[in-house]
């Protein structure tokens, strides 16, 4: 009895010596193994580290930690083993062969899902685990977003809901275009009944959960909603007479499969003996029944989330998931995360007071041993062109004292706020990307190329053969495709399947030759895609479709449009060395759900610029957050509502949340965003924190003075002159006129060097200087910006 007792208390002994680097609050997360757990975890807690150290807890000692049980037989030689074990003085070699003895009930890798929001999310999980535990079985954790996880599911079950395993992810691009087909065969008028309007109603229909017919019985009464359930209804029908899902079908659809189909659902239930979720204040109706369905079975529920940043209402999440977990499960267990390893104590006594003015939250106070750090620089800008004057030579000054581009993030509130930001930083030679939503897979030639091979992988995908047929140009035109469509769905048949046999209708004679050529290649680049290697694919498609020949023969235009073809290529050969099993079906899935955010390369050497929403999870040493002024954060359709103002205070505290060293916060007297000019108060965001925080770089003008109407001749004034002053924190002061530069002049710039002139280019009331600087090579500059010196 006594050796049992000593056993126990010495594992846990042992435990706590390989978990030691966690603080307490980590270290019970990471050992409250059974039942549901909710894991509040304020911004920089470290909650990837908890995340990642539970499942490799659970893999190698399951609920040894809390357990009772110890193991039959136990040797002194086992007894003395652990003795030394808990004072760390085994080697590795000797503790892997202690660890079962130590273990109870550790579950399979793949017994554990933890669902994610970003692919990028789940990759790092599994590097980590992979490194923590070796021989690669953080890859067999089933880790991956929601979107990817169902798509899994579904395609191991794809018949039981009317589909193949190998039906297609329609992008946004995608749906728009089959909704606008939708909308011709109904008649309907997209100025009337926007096509924009009509497909966000139906992502909150599926959301919610609500199929064609409900959505139908609860328009009841109102005209517009009827249309909408119209389109709804043909709008699913063509998606599965295609072999095809949207976005939001992956959840819904899988949501439903499980509810209709016991035998599915009872072997996910008992498959997966514990479920992570990640971001948990993120998820919307769909998404917390899948994960409420999947629990049902052993109850091992750890959700990880931060009320405080709930900021997605608008994609349909819904807070109250989070704030109601306890009352779902009423023993649940709840622990606090709130020491911050990320950023300074000024930067989070900030977000603290700004947060603590929501009603909406369960309440935590950040802290870290990071010290106390620089205060908030908070600048008060005439307009928006000297705010970006005023970050550009900022980031400028930064970078001549020792500090990268990269360290530098531009988070606005507004997609509209990037446009004087850019202008600021391309006239300054400030290098520069923007982080936001699907861009580099919008290209026309990547969208071309991707419908290529969706076609190779499921030949149903009418709206993508439509796409393809006739590009590169083959003579088959909008009304041979039309009337091939017609016979199509007349016939009950796919597209393809007309194309492929055109010389046995009538009406598609002439072109039948040119449609079953189209159809002959499409089958050999199949029959092709059965022995070849992805890339080997990808290369044989851009071939034997003419595609690559089309834009060689376009000269010096095409340029930017191969690069992004060879981009692809890079993409699909990463793909394969990353995937043992890579197939054609698992790369077009992995695209399909891909963000910039998941391709974010913080080795590149350029200020990032991206919006709030886009910012979560990532962090950076300095952050600016300009148009910090009511009506713009928080927005003018938000003011008016207390829940949406919260809404903008949690984005607010994210915003704030991603500054590790530094944050500079600025806001304008007024702002031309539009199209039209308006002057503001400043945000209320500003007002909540406390002035010991803030270092005001520029005295702020009275408020009476925001708020007047604008003399329009100085309004004026200040528009058109605002580019030729310098900003500093003492005011502007004239730069240099631009005239005075000729070629073959020696210069000097603070950040960039020295340099020659070599060429001098009139612009309006400015001019573009093209430097050769020593160091950095030949940039562009405009003169009113460049703060240049003659040497």
């Amino acid at each position: 009895m006594d050796d049992m007792l000593e056993w126990i208390k010495l594992r846990k002994a042992v435990l706590e010596r390989e978990f030691k680097r966690m603080n307490k609050m980590q270290r019970q997360a990471v050992f409250s193994t059974e039942g549901p757990l909710l894991i509040l975890a304020g911004a920089g807690s470290g909650k990837t580290t908890v995340l990642v150290n539970r499942i490799s807890n659970l893999i190698k000692y399951g609920s040894a930690y809390h357990s009772d049980e110890t193991p039959a037989g136990i040797t002194e030689r086992q007894m003395e083993q652990l003795r030394l074990a808990a004072k760390g003085k085994l080697s590795s070699e000797e503790m892997a062969e202690l660890v079962p003895l130590l273990a109870v009930n550790p579950p399979k890798p793949w017994q554990i899902l933890a669902i994610t929001f970003t692919n990028k999310a789940a990759k790092e999980l599994t590097d980590r685990l992979d490194s923590m535990l070796g021989s690669d079985m953080g890859k067999d954790v089933w880790a991956s977003t929601f979107h990817a996880t169902c798509a899994r599911m579904l395609r191991r079950n794809a018949d039981r809901m009317g589909y193949t395993s190998h039906f297609t992810i329609r992008d946004t691009d995608d749906t728009r275009r089959l909704m606008k087909e939708c909308y011709k065969t109904l008649d309907i008028d997209d100025k009337v009944l926007p096509i924009r309007s009509t497909l966000s109603e139906i992502s909150r229909a599926k959301d919610q959960l609500a199929s064609p017919g409900m959505y139908l019985i609860q328009a009841e009464g109102d005209g517009r909603k009827k249309k909408i359930a119209q389109a709804y209804a043909l709008y699913q029908k063509r998606l599965q007479e295609a072999d095809a899902m949207d976005f939001d079908d992956l959840l819904m659809q899988t949501v439903i499969m499980l509810e209709q189909n016991e035998d599915v659902l009872e072997y996910y239930q008992n498959r997966f003996h514990y479920i992570m979720v990640d971001e948990y204040q993120d998820t919307n109706m769909a998404q917390y029944r899948f994960i409420r369905l999947l629990a049902e079975g052993r109850r091992n529920l750890c959700v990880v989330g931060d009320d405080d940043q709930s900021i997605y209402k608008f994609r349909g999440a819904t807070i109250e998931n989070i704030l109601s977990f306890e009352k779902q499960y009423p023993d649940a267990q709840v622990i606090r995360l709130e020491e911050n390893y990320r950023s300074t104590q000024c930067i989070l006594d900030a977000a603290n007071a700004v947060i603590q003015n929501n009603s909406e939250r369960k309440g935590k106070k950040l802290w870290t041993r990071n010290g106390q750090g620089d205060k908030i620089d908070l600048y008060d800008a005439d307009n928006e062109m000297e705010e970006a004057k005023f970050i550009a030579d900022k980031i400028l000054d930064d970078v001549s004292a020792g500090r990268k581009y990269a360290d530098h993030a531009v988070l606005y509130r507004l997609n509209a706020q990037a446009s004087a930001l850019e202008r600021a930083l391309v006239k300054s030679g400030v290098p520069y990307r923007i982080l936001a939503g699907l861009r580099f897979y919008e290209h026309k030639e990547i969208k071309d190329v991707i419908a290529y091979l969706s076609v190779i992988n499921n030949p149903n995908d009418d709206l993508r053969l439509r796409r393809i047929i006739n590009e590169p140009k083959r003579q088959i035109g909008d009304a041979t495709v039309g009337t091939a469509s017609q016979i199509a769905e007349g016939l009950g048949l796919s597209l393809y399947e007309v194309v492929k046999t055109a010389d046995q209708y009538e009406p598609l004679m002439r072109s039948a030759p040119r449609l079953m050529a189209f159809a002959a290649m499409m089958e050999d680049l199949s029959a092709a895609a059965e022995t070849l290697s992805l890339h080997e694919l990808y290369e044989r498609v851009l071939d034997q479709t003419g595609y690559m020949r089309m834009l060689e023969g376009q000269g010096q235009e095409a340029i930017s449009r191969i690069e992004n073809l060879n981009e692809f290529s890079s993409t699909i050969l990463s793909y394969e060395q990353e995937n043992e099993d890579a197939s054609l079906a698992g790369f077009l899935e992995e695209i399909s759900l891909m963000t910039d955010v998941d391709n974010y390369d913080q080795s590149a050497d350029a200020v990032v610029l991206m919006t709030l929403h886009s910012a979560k999870g990532l962090e950076f040493p300095v952050v600016f957050i300009p148009g910090m002024e009511e009506g713009v954060f928080p927005g003018s359709q938000s003011i008016y509502s207390p829940d949406l103002v919260e809404e903008e205070r949690r984005l607010c505290y994210v915003g704030i949340t991603r500054a590790r060293e530094k944050l500079i916060l600025s806001r304008c007297r007024s702002r031309m965003l539009y199209g039209s000019t308006t002057r503001s108060k400043g945000s209320r965001f500003v007002e909540e924190i406390p002035e010991q925080y803030l270092d005001v770089l520029r005295p702020r003008k009275p408020v009476q003075e925001w708020t007047k109407k604008p003399n329009e001749k100085m309004l004026h004034r200040q528009v058109t002159t605002a580019a030729a002053h310098k900003v500093g924190t003492g005011g502007g002061t004239a730069s240099k006129p631009s005239a005075s530069f000729q070629p073959g002049d020696q210069v000097s710039h603070k950040t960039f060097g020295t340099g020659m002139v070599v060429g001098v280019t009139p612009m309006g009331n400015d001019t573009l200087l093209e430097i050769a600087f020593d160091k950095v090579g030949t940039k562009k500059l405009m003169a009113n910006f460049a703060r240049l010196k003659k040497a």
